[in-house]
């Protein structure tokens, strides 16, 4: 399989991972997702009201530089951990 055969199937497992993830692991595959997929973030950052919004941007803003390639590879290397830590095949 190629990177972004793998890329898109961690992506459907990620969405299998249980609820209680932590806040900091979900940021960490968002930015890296958004990355992988978007690039170099495109977005002013949100309000100080919007709390959710403005912790998605930072988490995205954080891996900037990264490439295509590199987002993926995280991405992938970050979802497999979780699926181990659930108790779940990676």
């Amino acid at each position: 399989m190629g990177l972004q055969e793998d890329f898109e199937k961690y992506a459907e497992k990620a969405k299998t991972l249980p609820p209680n993830q932590t806040n900091e692991n979900l940021l960490i595959i968002y930015g890296l997702y958004k990355q992988a997929t978007v690039g170099p973030i495109n977005t002013s950052r949100p309000g100080m009201f919007n709390m959710k919004d403005r912790a998605k941007w930072d988490a995205w803003k954080a891996v900037e530089g990264k490439s295509k390639e590199e987002a993926m590879n995280d991405y992938i290397t970050k979802v497999k951990q979780m699926l181990e830590e659930a108790g779940m095949p990676a």
